[in-house]
């Protein structure tokens, strides 16, 4: 059993095309792993010329909304059931992400980096672009992305911070990460502690123990999120990384309404 204050704070639905299992499954399991609550946080409609196979369509949003409206009023009594979104940054799409946040009461909003140019560098059928690339030139203009998200105004988080190391291609320098993470503590925002880079050939969740302990440092809160995209994923590894964090000094958050709760808050 997982400590009965927290939240699985990142987690998808079938109708972002490559996730199986109704939200009611994904409830449940989080009921079963003992969790106080769960965030669903699908990815974000874009324009129609972006990553069309992977998102929901905008078509689509309002099923999305219905599904967590049910779960949530299924669940009542026993399980918080929030509903978020997980949106992309990409220069150029701003004006469209803003109109979908403006379309709903959502509960919270992970901001993530998933391209790169065009480049989808977390796709594994695109892996083999790292070859053709200077990983210290792909940190350094990943993170000025990630500095974009941060400074957008649109997001409550940051999510997987370092995601191109999914593969095992780790940052050489770091330095890009730590202004980036300057950045996030200053706007007050927080960081999705992803454990799903635990099941990806990284073997480790996002961040790394070391950028985890750079963000407890700086005071910037870690919402826990298992990028559930299946029912058994819910609340993937939570005692150990609610441990790491502990042990780092950071603080656990979660999101209802986009006002942010510590963990210290939760509890009775």
């Amino acid at each position: 059993m997982t400590a009965p204050h927290l939240f699985d704070s990142h987690m998808h639905t079938p109708l972002c095309g490559h996730a199986t299992g109704h939200p009611r499954e994904y409830a449940q399991a989080a009921l079963d792993a003992g969790l106080a609550g769960i965030v669903f946080t699908d990815h974000i409609p874009m324009p129609a010329w972006y990553d069309a196979p992977w998102r929901m369509r905008l078509d689509q949003l309002a099923e999305y909304v219905d599904m967590v409206q049910e779960t949530r009023a299924q669940f009542a009594g026993r399980l918080t059931v929030g509903m978020g979104l997980e949106a992309d940054f990409h220069p150029g799409t701003e004006r469209f992400v803003e109109e979908v946040l403006a379309a709903h009461d959502w509960d919270y909003v992970i901001g993530s980096v998933h391209y790169i140019g065009a480049w989808g560098f977390d796709n594994p059928e695109f892996v083999d672009e790292y070859q053709r690339r200077d990983l210290g030139s792909l940190y350094r203009h990943y993170y000025a992305l990630i500095e974009g998200a941060a400074c957008s105004g649109l997001f409550d988080s940051i999510g997987h911070l370092d995601l191109p190391k999914k593969f095992g291609h780790r940052d050489p320098d770091g330095a890009a990460a730590l202004r980036v993470l300057d950045t996030i503590a200053a706007l007050g925002l927080s960081l999705d502690y992803n454990t799903a880079g635990e099941r990806k050939p990284v073997q480790e969740a996002y961040p790394s123990p070391g950028l985890l302990a750079a963000a407890a440092e700086r005071g910037i809160p870690l919402v826990l999120g298992s990028d559930a995209h299946r029912p058994q994923e819910v609340g993937y590894q939570f005692g150990a990384a609610a441990q790491r964090i502990g042990e780092a000094g950071g603080t656990i958050a979660h999101y209802l309404n986009r006002v942010r709760t510590t963990d210290e808050e939760a509890q009775p």
